[in-house]
């Protein structure tokens, strides 16, 4: 999207809660900031029993809803005008922006099996948009659900990504996709496997054998396990050269 069709309210949940009037935060207390993430998180109209229910799971159904009606009635200024609220349902306003709808379509994308990702989005901006979780530090049920699903897309959508980078011949782009899913998940085989197919493109065994060594020191470490064919069979020469 260009920057001048992007809507003039916008919610940030990737790296944290931020609420975006134009270039401007705009700063809202802690209970508006969950409302708003779980309306934004949501992605369509939600029932007002679901929300209360949701946002506060501990209290009696009446007083669940009656706290929601306060903070809805606290809600000034872009916060409240970033909602449209009904009788019985509350869903973002239509022209309102969500960053982390915009990176699960450019996951999906990057992801369809049945056509090439578009040239857009083979940029250093997709892979930052991949590298950031969603609301860390919020440990709610319905935050945890939802920033695990996304930490999961992400990780497959890089390493697809580095893929793309390699197909390209842009081999500093591959190893920055999926040098992020490395460090996101240290122990994912896939994404070592997509950083050492990284360097062997570009030629840099030493750096594909060293990244190996390293996956190999740290499996046997934490879980007492061994790579499988997958990442091993990719350095099997190199390592057979490189025994003294």
């Amino acid at each position: 999207m260009e920057s001048g069709d992007r809507p003039a309210l916008r919610v940030v949940l990737l790296g944290g809660f931020r609420l975006l009037a134009g270039d401007e935060q705009v700063t809202v207390s802690g209970g508006s900031e969950r409302l708003l993430s779980f309306v934004a998180l949501c992605g369509q109209a939600v029932p007002r029993t679901l929300m209360a229910g949701t946002l506060w799971p501990d209290r009696p159904e009446r007083r669940a809803y009656s706290s929601l009606r306060s903070a809805l009635a606290r809600l000034e200024g872009a916060g409240r005008q970033i909602l449209d609220v009904g009788a019985t349902e509350v869903r973002l306003s239509q022209d309102a922006g969500v960053d982390i709808e915009e990176a699960r379509s450019l996951a999906r994308r990057v992801l369809d099996p049945d056509t090439p990702t578009p040239v857009r989005d083979l940029s250093a901006d997709s892979v930052e948009s991949l590298s950031v979780d969603l609301l860390p530090g919020w440990y709610e049920d319905w935050v945890v659900r939802e920033a695990e699903d996304w930490h999961q897309l992400r990780l497959h959508a890089l390493e697809a990504l580095a893929e793309d980078f390699i197909a390209a011949g842009r081999f500093a782009d591959a190893v920055a996709a999926a040098g992020v899913a490395v460090r996101a998940e240290p122990l994912r085989e896939s994404s070592h496997a997509a950083l050492i197919r990284a360097h062997l493109a570009e030629g840099n065994q030493a750096e594909a054998l060293r990244d190996y060594e390293r996956y190999e020191r740290l499996l046997e470490t934490e879980l007492r396990l061994r790579p499988t064919p997958l990442v091993s069979d990719l350095v099997a020469g190199l390592r057979a050269v490189a025994q003294p």
